[in-house]
Parts: structure tokens; C-alpha cells; sequence
């Protein structure tokens, strides 16, 4: 029995600035305001499958506690019927740091909402300027702290490959939402799309993106640096659907992000392996965690394909007992 989450869309509601990369329409697919009939519909798809078992209701897009607090209330009072009658666990929201407060939150915990992801995105505050985020990293660090406080489940955005960010920000960013001790992840790199302030940045050459080689070289890094302190990350690249293969510009954007990212982890560790153990060229074994063959292998069998090129040939072998990431090279097969 899986989760099955229903995931809704506020696009564009209650913004009080337009982010430099954002086009939640675009992103979404979704043109229309959210209505409470379509909170109904999307349950009732849910609860049709016939592995459903108690998921989250959750509000995605703009910034769900910035929107007209009467329409907020009558999105939430509906979802919180589906969990007092037990057919969902909880209620997800994401927002602006901005836009939390003591006040707020009390709203939320008297209908029903369970995790709160903050809407990150870099803990620098020139790349925050920059990208007209309209809100600071200590905005961030007070709004983990008040969550946090309240006991909801605390969640993180970040992205990488902003107007104005490197590869040392992004981990220096990742470093201070590690600190404030999140419970749950999501790693953006970022998307050139249509009608946004980063494609007039692009087409004047102003702002160079991220290839899908470059952000998984450091979503990678990053994707570890969360996994190392127990954090889960529950997303790691734009997800598809919606408008985005339509709206796309330039930049990371593949529907397969997150395992191109997870294979890049086992070549690096097999490869840094390799080197500390000189293992000679030929026919090498690395054990892997039985559900983790397909990382090892790579997206197309792409880590076989780039150790052949090196001079090795590629044997997996499965062990149960291990976990995710961690792998041995050396053995038979």
C-alpha cells in the first residue's frame, strides 16, 4: 500500500513579488483559480486507486498563506473534512519565508495543516536580490524557528543555478538549511521558462544556465550533503507535467533528473574506490543494495558505459542488507 498524495495548485495567488525564474502556470499547467469542487474532484481520483492509502492533501504554488485569508480558510476547511473523516493523514502547504508568523500559523494548526515547506531557494542574500525573491536568509532562519516551534513537519526548497549564484553558494545554502534541521527536502535546479524575468536574462546574455551535466555535478553533492544528515529529500528536479515541456527556455530541466543525480553518486564513489584501492584495470564487482542496482548501472547503463571507457568492465552484485548508497568494489560475482 502506497501514499497517494493529491497534489493542488494556487498559481500566481497571493505573490507579493515575481521571482525572477517563476512562471507557476507554466510550472503548474494549471490557468484557472483553485475552486473548492476541484479540491473534491482531485480526492476523488485519488481515493479511486486501488492501492490508496492515507496521503496528504497539499497546496503547492504561489504562497498559500499570503492568499485572501477567507479563500485560504475555505481551501482548508474542505481538505480538513478528508482528514477528520480519516481518508487523508494530514495537510502540506508551502509558502514564503516572509509569510510566516505566530499568527498565521496558529490558522493553520487550528485547520488541519501538518508540514509547512518554505519556499527557500538560496540563503544568499545577493542571490535573493538578485532574483527578487523580496525576503532575506534570516526571514528563512525566523520562520524554521517559529514552525519548528509549533511542531509541524518542516520542509526546505532550494535551487541552484540562480541569476547570480555559483556552486559554492548553492553548498554554502545547503549548509544553513542542514542547520536548521528540516525534516523533509526538495532540490530545484534551475529552468529558463517562457515569460520570465530569467528569459529576458538569457536571451541578452546576461545570465547563463545550468546544463543537466552541470546541476546533477552539484545537485549530487547537495543531494549527499542531505542525506548524510538524515534529511529526506523528496524531490530533486522540476517535476514534469503541466506546461514545462512547452514552457521550457533553457537550462536543467530532464523528466529523469533525480536518477541522473543518484547514478552520478555511485560512479563517484566506485571511481573514488577505484583510486584508493588501485584497483587494476579489467573486470571490477561492486556490491549494491538490492533496490539500488538501476543507480549503480546508471540511467541507460550510462556508469557502465563511461567505467568501460576507462578500462573497466562493470559486474553488479546485489546484497540486501545494504543501503542506499553504499556500495563495495572487490569480490566475485
Amino acid at each position: 500500500m502506497k501514499h497517494i498524495n493529491v497534489a493542488l495548485f494556487v498559481p500566481d495567488e497571493g505573490c507579493p513579488h515575481r521571482c525572477s525564474f517563476c512562471n507557476q502556470k507554466t510550472i503548474s499547467g494549471k490557468t484557472k483559480r483553485l475552486e473548492i469542487n476541484d479540491i473534491d474532484s482531485a480526492v476523488e481520483t485519488a481515493l479511486r486507486s486501488a492501492d490508496c492509502n492515507k496521503g496528504e492533501i497539499a497546496f503547492f504554488g504561489g504562497s498559500f498563506t499570503a492568499i485572501d485569508r477567507d479563500y485560504m480558510i475555505s481551501l482548508l476547511k474542505r481538505a480538513k473534512m478528508y482528514i477528520d473523516n480519516g481518508l487523508f493523514a494530514g495537510i502540506r502547504i508551502s509558502t514564503r519565508p516572509d509569510c510566516i508568523s505566530e499568527e498565521i500559523l496558529d490558522v493553520l494548526k487550528l485547520y488541519g495543516v501538518t508540514s509547512i515547506e518554505l519556499g527557500c531557494q538560496s540563503m544568499d542574500d545577493e542571490v535573493l536580490r538578485l532574483n527578487n525573491r523580496g525576503h532575506s536568509a534570516e526571514d528563512v532562519v525566523k520562520a524554521a524557528g517559529l514552525i519548528k516551534a509549533y511542531g509541524f513537519e518542516f520542509g526546505v526548497q532550494m535551487m541552484t543555478g540562480l541569476y547570480g549564484d555559483t556552486d559554492e553558494t548553492a553548498v554554502e545554502t545547503a549548509k544553513k538549511l542542514i542547520a536548521l534541521s528540516p525534516d523533509t527536502a526538495r532540490i530545484y535546479p534551475t529552468v529558463v521558462l517562457e515569460n520570465t524575468e530569467l528569459e529576458r536574462l538569457y536571451k541578452s546574455g546576461e545570465y547563463k544556465p545550468q546544463t543537466v551535466e552541470e546541476a546533477a555535478e552539484i545537485c549530487s553533492e547537495l543531494l549527499m550533503m542531505f542525506h548524510e544528515n538524515n534529511i529526506r529529500v523528496i524531490r530533486v528536479g522540476l517535476h514534469s507535467g503541466g506546461n514545462v515541456e512547452e514552457g521550457f527556455v533553457a537550462g536543467a530541466y530532464h523528466p529523469a533528473f533525480r536518477e541522473i543525480c543518484e547514478s552520478r553518486i555511485y560512479l563517484k564513489k566506485v571511481l573514488a574506490e577505484i583510486k584508493r584501492q588501485g584497483t587494476p584495470k579489467g573486470d571490477i564487482t561492486v556490491t549494491v543494495g538490492t533496490s539500488f542496482v538501476s543507480m549503480m548501472s546508471g540511467q541507460k547503463k550510462s556508469n557502465s558505459q563511461k567505467l568501460r571507457e576507462m578500462g573497466y568492465i562493470l559486474k553488479i552484485k546485489q546484497n540486501e542488507n545494504m543501503k542506499k548508497y553504499e556500495i563495495e568494489v572487490g569480490g566475485k560475482i
